[in-house]
């Protein structure tokens, strides 16, 4: 047939299907830690002043082993009123990601940016839920620029002269 169309052979792959081409993945996603404080309930469903919300987070990564890093998103929330805390949330939520054959200022780019732009959906239901199961109408945290927050910190960490990108970014 004219229409056939023969696929090319990849001569760069290795033999015996050992894969040498770049890959990284999300292997597998949980909650490692969630702790969720409603320490005035229940006068705080009476409150008629508005809360003043604070949101902090950290990304945090360490090595399981050559090919696999555990990532840590952790969000801490807190509600408070000018009667006191309505409600404190903790939540460290985690993914294993898979990297192989990966340079490494991708795999650092990779680590520090692209995941948690993967895990934080699934973050910001938990923390939702975490909240309606306090007692309170669900809190949808805002969608957050990972990489924009990755490339202002390569910045900053470049005009300090620590431009070495082995080192993890940290607080995000």
């Amino acid at each position: 047939m004219a229409d056939d169309v023969l696929t090319p052979i990849d001569l760069d792959s290795a033999p015996n299907g050992a894969d040498n081409e770049p890959s990284a993945t999300i292997l597998t996603q949980y909650v490692k830690d969630l702790s969720v404080e409603n320490p005035n309930a229940p006068e705080c469903f009476q409150w008629q002043d508005a809360p003043q919300i604070d949101v902090q987070f950290n990304i945090g990564a360490r090595a399981i082993s050559d090919e696999i890093s555990e990532i840590e998103l952790k969000i801490s929330l807190s509600s408070k009123a000018p009667q006191g805390t309505a409600f404190l949330i903790d939540l460290a939520y985690c993914g294993l990601v898979g990297m192989r054959n990966v340079e490494e200022a991708q795999a650092h780019a990779f680590t520090y940016a692209e995941a948690p732009r993967i895990l934080f959906p699934f973050a910001r239901r938990v923390i939702a839920d975490a909240v309606r199961d306090a007692g309170f109408p669900p809190l949808m945290l805002e969608p957050i620029d990972f990489q924009g927050i990755y490339l202002q910190q390569l910045q900053a960490r470049d005009a300090k002269g620590e431009g070495d990108v082995g080192t993890p970014v940290g607080n995000a």
